[in-house]
């Protein structure tokens, strides 16, 4: 699974809790968007997080 580049956030574990308490493993998984950017040396596609692309910390190339 990828992560963002820019706050390199990604999969995590948990567990799923039931009503009577059993514990199964499970995965909580970002947004992630493989998205076109901006860089210093150009366009490259690479995989943001919704909240990056949202607070304009990344600049979507068109």
């Amino acid at each position: 699974m990828a992560s963002c580049i820019i706050c390199g956030k990604k999969k995590i574990t948990g567990n799923n809790v039931s009503h009577a308490n059993n514990k199964t493993k499970r995965q909580l998984l970002p947004n992630l968007q493989k998205t076109r950017i901006a860089t210093a040396k150009g366009t490259k596609r690479a995989y943001v997080c919704t909240r990056c692309l949202r607070t304009g910390v990344v600049r979507k190339v068109v």
